[in-house]
């Protein structure tokens, strides 16, 4: 079947950049299920600003990572749940939270950075390893890449030493 999102070509590049980046946080999520707590790939980034900046304000924390507010605010509350942040009020205003690595946090954080954040920065610094031509090439060799040896599967090659 024909790939639409290609054929469009600049027309579709949003579509395709979401398809593309769904597809690599999918293949991450089968690597991060064996961290205890397995954690959404999606919040791993928040993780590794903490752990990188320290205690962040809600503002500070989405300035830091590109994203809105809102959704900062959802995924900190995701991370209180699950024990791995805590949101404590400001210390001169107290409608402001300041986020913070648990202790927990800080274990998960040192195990993904010890092995699988790694091997998985590894994983796709191969996939984009010289990519020829313009953004639209690279794209449809990134995702053929892809679809002939998937992310976890690469990085499974970096953690037992087969380039």
């Amino acid at each position: 079947m024909d790939d639409i999102l290609r054929a469009l070509g600049h027309l579709a590049l949003g579509s395709r950049l979401k398809r593309l980046g769904e597809q690599l946080q999918s293949d991450t999520q089968a690597l991060l299920d064996a961290l205890d707590p397995a954690v959404p790939s999606g919040q791993h980034p928040f993780l590794a600003a903490l752990d990188r900046l320290g205690p962040l304000t809600v503002g500070d924390l989405a300035q830091a990572l590109g994203v809105s507010q809102p959704g900062v605010t959802r995924t900190v509350a995701r991370l209180v749940e699950r024990g791995l942040a805590e949101a404590k009020p400001g210390p001169e205003d107290q409608r402001q939270k300041i986020v913070s690595l648990t202790a927990a946090g800080r274990q998960l954080v040192e195990t993904a950075k010890g092995d699988l954040w790694p091997r998985i920065d590894a994983a796709v610094a191969e996939l984009c390893r010289d990519l020829p031509g313009p953004l639209l090439a690279q794209l449809t060799a990134i995702e053929d890449r892809l679809a002939s040896e998937p992310l976890h599967r690469r990085a499974a090659r970096q953690r037992d030493g087969i380039q």
